[in-house]
């Protein structure tokens, strides 16, 4: 009795199949040909759009490689002439001492040249304060390791000589607010 039960289950089951084989023949060949040239009209219209995008994509990848090389490049030009303007500044400073050296020659008195040497130092700092460059400070203040290097401690100065630049050994630099040089100094203990 069961066999005939599961036989049975098994016939319906195939004409439900059968039926909804039927139905789905059953369709329009005209509704199938009108979805098919839709379809590839839909198709056609996203590949265009597809090599459009891509046209695209491939032109700002090429613009922005060309922009990239151009700025490589600039930044070369502007670090080979950054010293240019320096050097054109520091140049008559060059021509003082050349003067100078020569007119050494033709005096014996160090008064002369210890002048001559003065003014040419004079204008060299000048020239220097112009380009951004200037002294780091050093007489009798605390102590900043942001702007000096210690590189002797004074021992029995005093209370109020402690931490405090007693001597400065070496003098130090900025370039505009920049630390390019650290002032070495001896520091009270």
């Amino acid at each position: 009795m069961e066999e005939k039960d599961i036989n049975m289950e098994e016939e319906e089951i195939l004409n439900e199949t059968e039926q909804e084989t039927t139905e789905n023949e059953s369709v329009k060949p005209e509704e199938t040909v009108e979805e098919t040239e839709g379809e590839k009209d839909s198709l056609a219209q996203a590949q265009e759009e597809i090599e459009t995008l891509k046209d695209k994509y491939l032109r700002s990848v090429a613009e922005f490689d060309n922009y990239r090389k151009r700025t490589l490049k600039e930044r070369a030009e502007l670090i080979m002439s950054a010293g240019e303007k320096v050097i054109s500044a520091i140049l008559p400073v060059l021509d003082d001492m050349e003067r100078a050296i020569e007119n050494g020659t033709k005096t014996d008195d160090p008064e002369v040249l210890r002048e001559g040497m003065t003014l040419i130092h004079q204008k060299f700092t000048k020239i220097l304060e112009s380009q951004g460059v200037s002294l780091i400070p050093t007489d009798n203040i605390d102590f900043d390791t942001d702007v000096h290097d210690a590189v002797a401690m004074v021992p029995g100065m005093g209370d109020d000589k402690k931490g405090k630049v007693i001597d400065c050994l070496q003098k130090g630099y900025k370039l505009n607010d920049k630390v390019i040089r650290h002032a070495k100094v001896a520091v009270g203990q």
